[in-house]
């Protein structure tokens, strides 16, 4: 996201941009071309960050989980998760919403969604659903003791993984495991790897429209 629109979107949450002409929100943010603000501000609009009420001329920062359609919720999507190495999952960089209907995932506090690229998890089974690139995956934040041969979304160095995940006790390890296609190796954790972390469980796989 770039920077201005960040700062945009910060600001957003906390002053009443509404009631600010272009040229004002430019001097609070540091910039001097009313045009950038514009093209930024409807940059946000269509990621569905910011919703601009044109009437009104009032400007609000969308809230995950919340839509003008009660039945519809927002699913935040921070990024992309290469299911090998992608970018590091952080609530500051929610690029956009998905708009789901809540007959497809039951409403809750603690999702959030990743953009698969690769094909390293392509014999995965979430509910009989394969992970291929260019999916959504929808994980819940909430849910970071998995079971044995669940999805998890875990962090080790700071590289965000989506892997099958298996504590094997026995020889005092926990094991991720790729299931694709191709042939990936597993990773070991100690389980007292401090560097290790689980963000949450995948939960549904999103299928990327099959337009042929």
């Amino acid at each position: 996201m770039h920077v201005l629109q960040k700062r945009l979107l910060k600001c957003a949450g906390t002053r009443d941009l509404g009631s600010m002409t272009l040229r004002e929100i430019g001097e609070l943010l540091g910039e001097a071309h009313p045009q950038k603000i514009k093209h930024h501000l409807l940059q946000l609009e269509q990621k569905g960050l910011l919703e601009v009420d044109r009437p009104q001329g009032i400007v609000r920062k969308i809230q995950p989980g919340k839509t003008s359609n009660d039945r519809l919720m927002r699913i935040p999507i921070l990024g992309s998760a290469d299911c090998g190495p992608p970018t590091i999952v952080a609530e500051e960089s929610i690029q956009g919403y998905l708009k789901v209907s809540s007959k497809l995932i039951a409403r809750k506090n603690g999702l959030f969604a990743l953009k698969a690229t690769g094909n390293s998890m392509n014999k995965a089974s979430i509910r009989g659903v394969s992970i291929e690139d260019g999916d959504y995956i929808i994980v819940d934040s909430e849910q970071r003791d998995p079971q044995n041969a669940e999805y998890v979304l875990s962090v080790m160095d700071g590289v965000a993984n989506v892997k099958r995940f298996v504590n094997d006790k026995n020889n005092q390890q926990i094991v991720l495991i790729s299931e694709s296609t191709q042939d990936f190796p597993p990773i070991l954790i100690h389980p007292e790897d401090v560097e290790f972390l689980i963000c949450g469980t995948v939960i549904r796989v999103i299928k990327k429209p099959n337009l042929s």
